[in-house]
């Protein structure tokens, strides 16, 4: 029964994670191309807000979830599949950590250019690109990683699980 509901909570989250991360950039894509400040402050302050909720829960209950289902289930931690899953992981957080950062800032320099009535900076357009090239990197492992989960594929010999002895 708890390896039910382990795989559950954790399949919920990868749901999160993807589907945030999805609506987030369309979303930040979408209000971009209006070109409109107040419009973009606005949905860029939504995704802020819903970044630190949704994603931020997700990103650290997913690692949790999985260390207590592969304890549950027998799976050592060292098999290859979860190792690059980890690896994944870890490079997806280097991506998905500065876009915070900036979809902060854009959010800021929207703000602020709505207020003041004037078109957005060239800062703005240059952090955006930014947000943009991170953020592919980011979901298409975090793509990787929910076909890992599923396929568990065998990826090197199993000599290779240092982490079971």
């Amino acid at each position: 029964m708890a390896a039910e509901i382990l795989r559950w909570l954790h399949v919920i989250g990868a749901a999160v994670l993807l589907g945030t991360g999805a609506g987030i950039a369309f979303f930040m894509l979408m209000a971009h191309r209006t070109r409109q400040a107040a419009l973009i402050a606005h949905v860029a302050g939504t995704v802020v807000l819903a970044d630190t909720v949704f994603t931020a829960t997700a990103v650290v209950l997913q690692p949790v979830t999985g260390a207590l289902l592969a304890w549950e289930i027998g799976w050592s931690l060292g098999e290859p599949w979860i190792l690059v899953s980890l690896g994944l992981y870890v490079l997806t957080g280097m991506f998905w950590l500065p876009v915070v950062v900036i979809q902060i800032r854009l959010r800021d320099l929207a703000r602020v250019t709505a207020q003041a009535g004037q078109a957005l900076p060239a800062a703005y357009n240059r952090l955006f690109r930014i947000c943009f090239a991170c953020g592919v990197p980011a979901f298409t492992a975090v793509l990787a990683i929910v076909w890992l989960m599923l396929t568990r594929p065998a990826l090197w010999s199993a000599g290779f699980d240092f982490l079971s002895r």
